[in-house]
This record gives structure tokens, sequence and C-alpha cells, in this order.
């Protein structure tokens, strides 16, 4: 299904992309507050897993800890994907495995290898390109479901520090690779792989670098369950929560 709207994206209807993308449900906006908001309204009134919110702009588009994302028309992916998984360590990793899943897809339309930062964050050498936030609601001590909210600067980036896949990029024929591999990611169980461990190990943008928050130290990684390593005075220490602020980077 597809809701009734007459807002278009990239000049197809909700409906239009329902059927192009193989989705159930499709819900276009021209401008939005968040995407992240609607979801988490529509998939409270169960929406099924693989319903995609689309919004051309966003006026209030969140990352992670509340920050704004800049959401301007035309210019980017700005969506949230609602998913019902049940597999607890997968869910530990969901961002992460999110994040390598997009980059690799992203690559085939970036002028250079797309990095990683932990735990949600998608860069080019140039800026940062995009980000990841993953939110579960819970009914009790099981999750109901999981919005993934996703922000990709495709044709143009306003902010010093952020970059873009290019002008003559196609936004749609970026969702239509990128949808497929986020609904993998979510599909997939356990925590990562020993091959998705060494995968986010070659695009770590961070790795060997001083970081100060989450704590002071030097980054190491990441484990299998998605906690970040740093390195500290006091010997290596996991970080399961919180946003990685390398030494050279502002608030």
């Amino acid at each position: 299904m597809a809701e009734a709207s007459t807002a278009t994206w990239e000049g197809a209807t909700a409906l239009e992309l329902a059927q192009a993308l193989a989705l159930p449900c499709v819900v276009v906006h021209d401008r939005v507050s968040s995407t992240m908001d609607i979801a988490n309204t529509v998939a409270a009134d169960r929406a099924p897993a693989g319903t995609l919110i689309l919004a051309d702009a966003q006026e209030a588009g969140r990352g992670r800890a509340g920050r704004r994302w800049e959401s301007r028309a035309g210019a980017g992916i700005w969506m949230t994907l609602i998913e019902r998984p049940n597999d607890m360590e997968a869910l530990d990793v969901l961002s992460l495995r999110a994040g390598l899943r997009a980059a690799r897809v992203l690559d085939r339309f970036a002028p250079d290898a797309v990095s990683l930062k932990w735990p949600n964050d998608l860069y080019l050498p140039g800026g940062k390109l995009g980000g990841i936030l993953v939110e579960t609601r819970w009914r009790g001590n099981r999750p109901e479901w999981t919005a993934i909210g996703i922000g990709i600067n495709v044709r143009f980036a306003r902010f010093p520090g952020a970059a873009a896949l290019g002008q003559d990029v196609s936004r749609r024929e970026v969702l239509a690779e990128l949808l497929p591999a986020i609904r993998a990611a979510a599909a997939a169980r356990g925590h990562l792989t020993a091959a998705e461990l060494a995968e986010f190990a070659s695009r770590d943008m961070a790795f060997g670098r001083t970081c100060r928050e989450p704590l002071d130290g030097r980054v190491a990684g990441v484990a299998t369950d998605g906690a970040l390593l740093v390195d500290t005075p006091w010997g290596e220490r996991r970080v399961l929560n919180g946003s990685l602020v390398l030494a050279e980077e502002g608030t």
C-alpha cells in the first residue's frame, strides 16, 4: 500500500515508488519537521515492516543526541524506514551494520571511497556525507519496531565540513540501491561477524586518532557487539553509548 498524497519525490508518487522499490508502504511529503517523528507515529498505528517515510525537505531533521541535520529541498535523501526486528544482538549493532551496507552502495556513486565513524556517520575526504539514526520502541522487554533514519547529501552540501555525492548523481538511483541494503542490514542476525569487523576496520576514519569524547584516549576500533574501543592511560576501555569526538574536532 502507499499513502494517498499529491506529493511526489523526483517526479514519482508514493504508489509509484512503492511499486518500484518493492515496499509495502511509502509515505511521501514535500516538507516535514522530521521523517523520524512521522515514522514513529505511523509505526504505532501498525504500519508494516518496510514502510518508508520520504521527504524532499526537513525543517527539523535530527541526528544523534538531538543534533540538527540540514535537509534542504532537492539536496539529498531524507528518509526513515520502519522495520520490526526481534534479534536483540542484531539491534545492538544495527547502526554500524546499516552504515557498512550503506557505504558499499554509496561507493558506487561517490568520487572517493566512503569511510565510517562510530557509531553512525558516513564520510568522504571532503567531510561528512551522511548519518544514520536508529530508534527502537519497546513493549516491555521486547522491541515493537525500529525506525532507521538516514540522511545523505546527494547533490549539495551547504556547510563547511560537509560533503555530497555530486550534482549529477540521481537521488532515485541512490535510493533504489540503498533501500535493499538497509533492509538486509535490518534482517541480519547476531553481532558483527569477523568479515564485518574487518570491513569496518578498512573504512574506519577514526582508527588510531586521538579522541576527547566519549573518553580521552586513542581510537582502537570496534568490538563485535558494536562497542567503541578506546586506548587510555588506564588500558583499553569499551563504550557502548555516546558520540565520538576527535581531538581536532569542535563540539
